[in-house]
């Protein structure tokens, strides 16, 4: 009898982790693009189409011409951790120190310190629904349990919090909330009451807030509110962002957490343990992008609310489909739910046969745990103007073809 290879003994939790679909529908595209040779509109990943800007780029090159290619401080190079604090104080008036920030590569990192700092086995976290992927499979990784609550889908308009909700789910288990404001996968911004409830459930309930505010600039309608705009945020709350949205910098994984100074060298403690320390020219990148030129992201940004329009117009035009205009963020999360009865298919079905028969690719409402998505699909308008007409097109098609066998 042979026995079992250790090298597969692997962890329950480890086991319960699931991957990220927005980037299995990429090597699925790529499958159907070889294997049928037709091009493929993509709808899918959540990235900037732009490029990063130049004086970015110019600031990396300039450091590594330098030899600024060592280690840095776990926390970030002081330079890095000052600019973060000026720029959010400018924004917010939070009066954060940089001794309050801690920089990570990429935001999921930052992500993972806040919650596995905070979170042990048998606590519960309330995630508000749909939700991205990464916050429960954090908590699932530090035996915790991921509790989720439902954001409401208003026809119209999109998506807004419950704050009963929430209060129904607390347990004297509970850990902490997770939010993530602006939103992905809906496009939707929570408004400012929706949030001073919840840090009013924090204050009361003894509660930690965790906010990923990584989309904090991509704001077209509405009023964006960050958790550190309240004096008190320090007794409630964890914030996370980072550079990869807002400037286009995806593959550079340069992120950043802020939290109340005296938890910072714990924090510090488990960040050495997992990376050591962001990459160091990145960071001199880093400085550039906050006290550089802003104005490519301003054009980016006016960008994507251009898109984020022609998108909904477009969708808007297709038999099954209830639209709305996205609030913030470059997503769109409709429901789809009569379209569903009409061809008698689940989300799934209709997400691969979009991509099988017609080369678009969107992604089915289930990858956004728990089930608040199931009749709902994400657009990314990452992309051009070009490619959300020839998709939208597309999808009129195979619409009208399913309804019509």
């Amino acid at each position: 009898m042979i026995s079992k290879s250790p090298t597969l003994n692997l962890t329950p939790e480890i086991l319960s982790i699931e991957g990220e679909t927005s980037f299995a529908y990429l090597s699925k595209a790529r499958e159907v693009h070889e294997r049928k040779g037709i091009p493929i509109y993509s709808f899918g990943i959540g990235q900037p189409d732009f490029p990063t800007p130049k004086h970015i780029v110019e600031a990396a090159k300039k450091a590594l011409d330098e030899g600024f290619t060592g280690y840095t401080e776990t926390a970030g190079i002081p330079e890095l951790r000052r600019a973060i604090a000026d720029y959010l104080n400018e924004r917010y008036h939070g009066e954060v120190l940089p001794e309050e920030i801690i920089v990570t590569p990429g935001a999921k990192n930052a992500i993972y310190l806040a919650l596995a700092s905070y979170v042990t086995e048998g606590d519960e976290v309330i995630i508000v629904e749909p939700s991205y992927y990464a916050y429960a499979m954090v908590v699932k990784m530090r035996r915790g349990k991921p509790i989720f609550a439902s954001a409401d889908f208003v026809p119209g308009r999109g998506f807004i919090i419950d704050t009963d909700k929430i209060l129904d789910k607390i347990t004297s288990k509970t850990k902490a909330i997770v939010i993530n404001n602006p939103h992905n996968p809906t496009g939707s911004i929570f408004s400012p009451s929706q949030i001073d409830g919840l840090v009013e459930i924090a204050r009361e309930k003894g509660i930690l807030l965790v906010s990923d505010e990584i989309y904090d600039n991509f704001v077209f309608h509405g009023q964006f509110k960050s958790l550190l705009e309240y004096e008190d945020w320090r007794d409630t709350s964890i914030v996370i962002n980072g550079f990869s949205k807002t400037f286009s910098m995806t593959g550079w994984r340069l992120g950043y957490l802020v939290a109340r100074k005296e938890a910072i060298p714990r924090l510090t403690s488990l960040a050495v343990t997992m990376y050591s320390c962001a990459a160091s020219f990145v960071q001199k990148a880093g400085v550039t992008a906050l006290k550089g030129d802003c104005t490519p992201v301003r054009e980016m940004i006016q960008e994507f609310r251009e898109r984020a329009q022609l998108l909904h117009d477009e969708l808007s035009k297709i038999p099954g489909f209830e639209s709305y205009l996205p609030h913030g963020a470059f997503y769109l999360y409709p429901r789809i739910v009569n379209l569903l009865k009409m061809t008698g298919m689940s989300t799934e079905q209709f997400v691969n046969y979009l991509l099988e028969e017609k080369g678009v690719v969107v992604l089915p409402g289930s990858a956004f745990p728990d089930k608040a998505g199931i009749n709902h699909v994400r657009f990314s308008f990452a992309t051009s103007k070009d490619v959300i007409r020839k998709g939208a097109e597309l999808i009129r098609e195979a619409v009208e073809e399913l309804i019509n066998k």
